[in-house]
């Protein structure tokens, strides 16, 4: 019980502590707060030490089962849109780019959509994800799905997915007119 006591007045210290940091840094922020918590942690009898253990590996556990069911979750159906006419027409610049780590996060054939690349994706980040687009001068009656996002720096811009390095690099940079379908 001693100890309990001791423990809860440094718990109490830390905590006006906190109040008067709490106008400043937030890492030291975070550090005292942590301090708090392992000072109650410290605080209760080992069995119960215990036990609080074994849940917080526990639920990591059950944190990186469930990250792990995500990564392989299906994402159903992009909804459809109406290929009759198009929304409207633009001109936006054209890159291309293929599933090579170095032009992509750590996952290269996973799409921001969480479906796998293939022909007839794109990345854009002016257009909401699902929306048809066709490139009829240089594709003509193709149709491609956003899908994916490019960095945020580029606007109004799209970014087609090619299977080969070298077909990417061959169709390099265009300015395309392009027609928009948007997703019903």
């Amino acid at each position: 019980m001693k100890n309990s006591a001791a423990v809860a007045d440094f718990s109490y210290s830390m905590i006006n502590r906190l109040k008067t940091v709490l106008k400043r840094s937030p890492v030291e922020v975070a550090t005292l707060a942590a301090l708090v918590l392992l000072a109650g942690y410290f605080a209760l009898p080992s069995a119960a030490r215990a036990t609080a253990t074994v849940f917080a590996v526990g639920r990591a556990t059950e944190l990186e089962v469930a990250a792990m069911k995500n990564a392989t979750m299906p994402f159903g159906q992009l909804p459809g849109a109406d290929l009759r006419n198009p929304t409207y027409t633009m001109r936006v610049t054209a890159t291309a780019y293929n599933s090579d780590p170095a032009q992509t996060d750590d996952t290269p054939f996973i799409t921001a959509s969480g479906t796998h690349t293939r022909m007839g994706v794109i990345a854009a980040n002016f257009l909401p994800m699902g929306t048809l687009v066709k490139i009829p001068d240089y594709f003509g009656d193709q149709i491609f799905t956003v899908e994916d996002r490019m960095n945020p720096r580029y606007d109004k811009r799209i970014d087609i997915w090619m299977e080969e390095g070298p077909q990417a690099r061959q169709f390099g940079v265009r300015t395309v007119a392009i027609e928009v379908y948007h997703a019903k």
